[in-house]
């Protein structure tokens, strides 16, 4: 059984229940408890540990290797960022998802965090509900953006990236692929993109698969920054 998954047997009745290992790091031990409270209460959650600053946040993904990481940006001796891109960097934590925290929803670094590696961001004053929600929904192997922030976030950030970045397996990509990737990097939908091509949710789902291995992408996340690197999206479409 994988370290990084725990899973509790009730009667023999019961079915297994898989539970989501949760690390937390944040310098404001105040902000750590709140959401340790919050997500211990849901039968299916377990905080694994918690960390101060970056680099024991790096330590606490090795020794525990969480399901969910959420990470605060702004940490001493080793700020979010730079914690993110290290742990995305080693191969045997790439069962480690990281959600980036952030107090505003146009954070300067969130585009850097993305680029790093992390499955999303979340900001700290969201509410007990949508927290949940969205450690389940990372667990579960989906990116944590939202269409119309996606849409915004990125475009406000890649305007910097004044041309195009060469994206390795770019130009392996098939042209459906492509363009599956570009509509995803729109903030579009697997829904909306499967009505805008006519097919199937899955066959979406499968283009944007091989995609992500082509371009070597941890997850959706990665594939929105791809598309944006690449230019083919265009900053404000």
């Amino acid at each position: 059984m994988s370290p990084a998954v725990l899973r509790l047997q009730g009667l023999a009745s019961d079915p297994v229940r898989t539970v989501i290992r949760v690390g937390l790091a944040d310098d404001q031990a105040l902000v750590r408890t709140g959401f340790a409270a919050l997500l211990d209460a849901e039968d299916d959650m377990r905080v694994t540990g918690q960390a101060a600053n970056g680099e024991d946040a790096v330590r606490l993904a090795m020794r525990e290797q969480p399901d969910v990481l959420l990470m605060d940006v702004r940490m001493p001796v080793l700020d979010g960022i730079e914690a993110t891109r290290r742990i995305a960097g080693r191969p045997d934590l790439a069962s480690v998802h990281v959600v980036i925290l952030t107090t505003f929803e146009l954070d300067e670094y969130i585009f850097e965090g993305l680029r790093a590696g992390a499955a999303g961001f979340l900001l700290k004053d969201t509410d007990a509900a949508e927290l949940i929600r969205a450690v389940r929904v990372v667990a579960g192997g989906d990116a944590l953006l939202s269409p119309a922030v996606t849409r915004r976030l990125i475009a406000e950030f890649s305007v910097r990236a004044r041309r195009p970045r060469s994206v390795p397996g770019l130009a392996e990509l098939t042209p459906r692929e492509r363009e599956v990737v570009r509509l995803i990097g729109s903030g579009l939908s697997n829904e909306d993109i499967a009505a805008r091509l006519y097919v199937s949710q899955s066959t979406v789902k499968t283009h944007a698969g091989r995609a992500m291995m082509k371009l070597a992408a941890r997850d959706r996340a990665q594939l929105v920054v791809a598309a944006y690197e690449a230019g083919l999206v265009q900053p404000g479409c």
